[in-house]
Parts: structure tokens; sequence; C-alpha cells
């Protein structure tokens, strides 16, 4: 027994001198890693861009947390374009090398780093594309260098933009979980997978439109680099004109094949060094580094830059999703700071829950009473994500933003089908005539329905309101837009759902030019937990989070988001201001 007993106390010093070693060594490599004395750029480097990890707009890392580069995964687009601004007038770096496959970006994230090579290039310097396999969504991206090369056995994908939608129905019927639906809008697409296995004609139509809206966008763009007219550009695409490098050669899609040291080669020559010489290559992570330390605006005066990205859902918020408490907090913080005199909020969200949007929107008229409020929409700023902005001062959004999708809709899961087929039986009591309102095992009431559709309708007309006092529309004509359609940033700058064609620094100067500020500096908010921080703070939630990250490298990330979409679905518990559906541009 007292072997068993030092046996035990033996495991258990050995077990908390590993802990301590190993919380010494991250410590330690937190430290080194945080010094910018690692990274010396020499003349004539290269900026070498690969964008291999998925591109949030905002990380929100936190300077003080000397732990936050080591467990963070993915890039901040905002940290992307402030490096290429600070390289654009580094004397040592000569120019830019892109070498990207399968970019984890949306269109109109691509769009402003499409934006931020054109000003890098202003400066006199080159940028360079080289690929093994350019996707559509890259060899836009990469369409702004100054030549772009392909492996000669390598791929080019371009065909123009379709959309995948996945449908559930036979899958309900067939499993007996069915989710209960009820909806407002003509746009039927609002929930449409769970009601049908087909699209209808009216998703159909504003998928062709809104899909269409991109393509041009990304071909105007296309055209006016690689000095093809967009009706040459449709013509190779509905021909597949660039399916082989010969093909993508002639075409004039791209410049040349090459391998990857003949692209070398040309590097050097462009670069004024000797043939046999080493590149000097510096990566955009080890640049960003360098470029964090520097500033492209100061003074004393602010401009606050919150971001608000994910999906909206009640509580907290962190990086992942949007809740109404980090999010408020950094309205409040910046509406209550003198030096900072305007806002601007970066908007990147599908919608979600009705009522935590409405509880922003709240929060953000409370701020433009105190300073202006100008919003600049990314990716997607759909039902609850453009609800949130409605009432903005001034609007911006990229041409390919999805935007809109101004509808309400409540999902129910319900199992009575599979309860009767495997023998479960539910029995009800209540106390009143409405306590027993709903049973995941019972059919739904007429009476609970009508509850539900009242807070929809309800809901639905407060939506409405808040869109045509913001954009100073009726609520008759915000309708007609509405229903839950999505719209392109061009067509909602047409009808009026947007203020201004422009990008994140485009709404940032508006925001200045309101206070009539020339020289200031910018603030963001707000700032997340690493996930170092969020381990010691919850194991269970870090062991949650190892769980899924196992998952997501097993799946693969298309059918990983798959999966995700599903979980996300159960998790719908009050009215959703959402985007109808997850739209899988391809």
């Amino acid at each position: 027994m007292k072997f068993l007993r030092n046996l035990l106390a033996a495991i258990l010093g050995c077990l908390i001198a590993f802990g301590i070693m190993f919380m010494m060594f991250f410590i330690f490599a937190a430290l080194v890693g945080s010094s910018n004395d690692g990274v010396k750029i020499k003349s004539n480097s290269i900026l070498e861009l690969s964008f291999s990890e998925p591109i949030s707009d905002y990380l929100g890392k936190n300077s003080d947390d000397p732990f936050g580069a080591l467990f963070e995964e993915g890039q901040g687009l905002d940290e992307i374009l402030h490096a290429i601004a600070i390289a654009k007038n580094d004397s040592k770096i000569k120019g830019i090398s892109m070498n990207t496959s399968f970019l984890q970006a949306g269109f109109a994230q691509t769009q402003e780093i499409r934006r931020a090579l054109e000003d890098f290039k202003a400066a006199g310097k080159f940028v360079y594309s080289y690929s093994d396999f350019y996707t559509q969504k890259d060899y836009y991206l990469a369409s702004v260098a100054d030549a772009m090369y392909l492996n000669p056995q390598g791929i080019l994908d371009f065909k123009g933009l379709a959309s995948e939608v996945l449908y559930y129905k036979s899958l309900q019927e067939k499993s007996g979980v069915k989710m209960e639906v009820i909806r407002h809008g003509k746009y039927k697409s609002a929930v449409e997978p769970f009601l049908s296995d087909t699209m209808s004609d009216e998703n159909r139509s504003q998928i062709k439109e809104l899909i269409t809206s991109i393509w041009t966008s990304m071909l105007e763009d296309i055209s006016e680099t690689r000095e093809i007219d967009i009706k040459s550009l449709n013509t190779i695409a509905d021909t597949l004109g660039g399916r082989m490098p010969k093909y993508a050669v002639a075409s004039g899609l791209i410049d040349g094949t090459f391998y990857f040291d003949e692209y070398e080669s040309m590097l050097r020559e462009q670069s004024g060094i000797d043939a046999d010489a080493k590149l000097n290559y510096v990566s955009l992570e080890d640049y960003s580094t360098l470029a964090n330390t520097k500033s492209i605006r100061s003074g004393t005066d602010k401009i606050a830059v919150i971001f608000a990205q994910g999906e909206i859902l009640y509580g907290e918020g962190g990086k992942d999703y949007l809740g109404q408490g980090v999010i408020n907090r950094a309205l409040k913080k910046a509406r209550d700071n003198d030096n900072i005199k305007a806002i601007v909020l970066r908007v990147d969200s599908p919608g979600g829950s009705a009522l935590v949007s409405d509880i922003i929107w709240r929060e953000i008229e409370l701020t433009k009473e105190k300073k202006p409020v100008v919003v600049s929409f990314g990716n997607v700023a759909a039902s609850g994500g453009y609800y949130i902005a409605a009432g903005a001062d001034k609007i911006f959004a990229e041409p390919t933003t999805i935007t809109g999708s101004i509808g309400v809709f409540g999902t129910v899961p319900n199992m009575t089908e599979l309860a009767d087929n495997i023998g479960i039986n539910a029995e009800q009591v209540g106390t009143n005539a409405n306590s027993v309102d709903y049973s995941l095992f019972e059919p739904m009431t007429d009476s609970f329905r009508n509850q539900i559709l009242e807070g929809i309708e309800n809901t639905y007309d407060t939506f409405l309101e808040r869109v045509a006092a913001g954009r100073s529309m009726t609520v008759e004509d915000v309708n007609e837009i509405a229903q839950g359609r999505v719209w392109s940033g061009v067509d909602a700058k047409s009808l009026g759902l947007v203020d201004e064609i422009g990008n994140l620094d485009d709404a940032i100067e508006a925001a200045a030019k309101m206070v009539e500020l020339e020289n200031f500096g910018i603030r963001k908010y707000p700032k997340y937990k690493s996930d170092f921080e969020r381990l010691m703070d919850d194991l269970g939630s870090a062991k949650a989070s190892i769980g899924e990250a196992f998952v997501k490298e097993e799946l693969g990330n298309e059918l990983y988001q798959s999966l995700k979409e599903i979980k996300e679905m159960s998790k719908q518990r009050d009215i959703q201001a959402r985007m109808p559906y997850t739209l899988n541009i391809k």
C-alpha cells in the first residue's frame, strides 16, 4: 500500500514537473516569437504572398498577449492590407511574388487585396504571380499582376460562377426528423431547403442575378489589367479557353508557362541580382510582424474601426460569431472616448438572431447621437447583418458584397415521425390553456404556429421600419426590394440600400471628412482573447476546439462546412433574420 502511495506521488510529481516545463517552453517561445529582432529585411527583398490560411476580416489580436501569435489560425484582412501598404513605401522591398492556390477568402476580401496590390504597383514596384493551380478566385486575384505564369502541367479554372444549394426534404422524410418552418417573404429561398427537394423559380432567378453581377464585377477588373475585353473573356469561359496551359497562353489569360525554377530566374532578373544569387524572400507573416509596428496614419484624433463579423447569436460574441456583448461594449468605449471623433463599423455577417440584431441596432442609434457612424460591408451583409447597419449615417459596399436579404423566418425541429417509428409517445400536462405550447414529439398545433407567425410578422414589420427610417425610404418601397431577396453591392446601390461602392479605406475617409479630420490615427475594436487564453479559461472549450480542428482536418474544409451548417441549424432558437441559405459560389 505504501509502495502504491509513493508510486502515485511520484507520477503526480512528474506530471506537475512536465506541466511546468511545458508552460515555460511556451512562455519562452512566445517571448522569442513576439520580438521583432528576428525579422530582418534585406535590400532587394521580395514580399511573398501565398494566403495558405483562411482569411477573416479581423482577428482582433491583443498586442499585450505574448501567446496570441502562437495559437491563432488564419490571417486578418486588416493586417494583410496594412502589410502591403507598408511594403509599398519600404525601399528594401523590390516587389511582390504571389503563389496562391485555393484562396480561402470571400469575393469582397479578394477584391480589397487586389486593390491594395494595384496601389502597390502604382509605386513603380513589380507584382508577379506563379501557380501550379489557379482556381477562379486565385486567377481573379493574380490577374492584377504585371505578369502571371502557370506550371507547364498546371491547371487554370476559368468557366464562370455557379452556386450550389443543398435540399433536405427527402432526408427529413426518411429520417422522421423535420424542421417546422414559419416565414415571411415571397422569395421562398428562406428555408426552402427544408420544404422542397428542388429550387423554386424565385430562388433560381435571384441566385442567377446575384452571381451574374459578381461575375461581371470580376470580369471588369480582369479586363482592365489583362487588356482583354469582357465579351472575349466570356467567350473564353464558355469554350473553356484556359483549360490547358497552352490554351491559357494563347487566349491571353496568362503570360507564359514556367517551372518554378524558371520563374525564380525571372524574379532574379527583375530584382537586378546575379543569376546564381539567392532570392531574398520575406513571408507575409514575418513582414506583418514588422509592419504592425508602423503606422500609415497618425494623430491624437482617432477614427474607431469596429469589426462585426460572423453569425449573429445571443451572448458575449467573439472572433467566430457576433454577439451583443463584445460589440456593444466596443461601441460604448468608442463613443465615450473623447479622442475618437467618428466610428466605422465593418460588417461581415449573414445575419442570425433578430433579437440580437435589434439590440446592436439600438446601440448604434445611441452612438450616432454622439458621433457619426459609417458602415463598410465586407463579403456579406445580409438580413441581420444588414439590419444592424441600416441606420448608419453612410453605408459603403464592395461590388461583390452579398447584401439585403431583408426577411424573417423561424424554424423549429420536430421528431414526431421518428418518435412514432421507434415507439415513443409523449404526453403533456399543463395548468393553463397555453401552458403546453410545443413538444418536439408532437405535431405543431395551429395555435402555436399562429403565435410564432405573429412574432415573425411583427419582427418583419420592425425590420422594414428600421430600414425605411435609416435609408430615407417609405416602408412600401423597402418592402418591394425586401421579401428575403439578396443583392450584389452594385445592385444594392442602385436600389438605395447602400450609398457608395467602396472599401474599408473609403469608409474611413468618409468618416474623417464628416468630422473634418485630415490627420488622424486608427483604433480597432474589439480585442479578442487568444486561443491560449481561452484554453486557460475553459479547458472544456479547449477540448471542443481540439475536437473540432480534428474533424475539420479529417473531413476537409468543404465537408466540414456542410456539417457545421447542419449543426448551426439545430441552434436556431428564436426568430431569425439571416441569409436565406448558405450560398456556395464556385
